[in-house]
């Protein structure tokens, strides 16, 4: 139960401004123990994002004045709050940029309100784990080269310079930090990082490649996610 694991009261921005979508999802989070502030235009969004101080929003990509991504870019500005998007199944590129400015997950319309509460859970929880770490059993830092992880913070640095990473991001670099120069292949990954729901493998490559884009000097050349052709990823050694 999300009382159980998050505690009661977890507040979900929803922006969608399609009545029926909102009234049916709100009502299956309230069941689950969530709070909801429902919005229906981005300029809605954007002021409850800053009042309202959300632990998540579930964001529409297609608004009456604007689009979902736009309330993603001014998160993005911010302090860290997870986010995934609801899209046509046709808004491929839209799902790409949004994960791009740090979506954690997308929904595909018509969707199933269950799988969006699961979604919900699945991305608050790796969100969680993040900022508590990973256990006293393992580092808290890792140092390779310029890449500077620390655990308990949730946060990674490039050279010196802070570099924002989703949740998603942030659990693959450190399971591939923690084995260098281990290959794994793209099942073995997901496996390492307990997926239930947050991270597939049609998506795995996707949140790679903006992994390296956030750390990387030369993602087309990457020096720490380096790709093993045929078989999957590994960190680079020294």
């Amino acid at each position: 139960m999300v009382a159980e694991v998050f505690g009661v009261g977890k507040r979900v921005l929803l922006v969608d401004d399609e009545p029926q979508i909102v009234e049916v999802l709100s009502a299956y989070l309230q069941r689950e123990g969530f709070e909801t502030v429902v919005k229906t235009s981005v300029q809605e969004g954007l002021t409850a994002m800053q009042e309202q101080a959300p632990d998540i929003m579930v964001l529409d990509i297609t608004l009456p004045d604007g689009s979902g991504l736009d309330i993603l870019r001014s998160a993005a500005e911010g302090a860290r709050i997870p986010s995934i998007m609801l899209t046509a199944r046709t808004d491929e590129v839209d799902r790409v940029v949004g994960l791009e400015l740090g979506a954690d997950d997308y929904v595909t319309k018509p969707f199933s309100p269950r799988e969006v509460v699961a979604r919900v859970r699945a991305v608050l929880r790796r969100f969680e784990e993040g900022q508590r770490g990973t256990g006293a059993a393992q580092p808290r830092r890792f140092r390779l080269r310029g890449l500077e992880i620390d655990m308990g913070a949730h946060e990674v640095r490039v050279n010196g310079k802070l570099s924002p990473l989703t949740p998603s991001e942030f659990r693959i670099l450190t399971v591939l930090a923690e084995n260098p120069g281990q290959v794994f292949t793209r099942a073995q990954l997901l496996d390492r990082l307990h997926d239930d729901g947050s991270i597939f493998e049609r998506t795995l490559d996707r949140h790679i490649n903006n992994l390296r884009k956030k750390i990387e000097p030369n993602p087309d050349d990457p020096d720490y996610v380096v790709t093993v052709y045929g078989v999957g990823y590994k960190m680079k050694r020294e």
